[in-house]
């Protein structure tokens, strides 16, 4: 591993692991009900996925994000 001064953190964040596992739920379901032909859960899990974005996003914007201000990186 390099000690980049100017490295990101790779999403190591709260708001990163949020919008991840929501995101993550989301296909997770849209293919279950895909494969049990579910159109209109599959169109809700499509939603879920953008709301996963969205919560990512927002929970960034409120300081929990790599840069945020409530962030606390994690020594490996």
């Amino acid at each position: 591993m390099s000690n980049n001064i100017g490295d990101p953190g790779h999403g190591h964040s709260p708001a990163a692991w949020t919008a991840v596992v929501i995101m993550l739920v989301a296909v997770t379901l849209g293919v279950i009900f895909y494969w049990f032909d579910m159109p209109a859960l599959v169109w809700a899990s499509a939603a879920l996925l953008v709301v996963g974005l969205i919560v990512g996003w927002a929970l960034a914007k409120a300081g929990y994000g790599v840069n945020g201000s409530k962030y606390t990186p994690k020594e490996h």
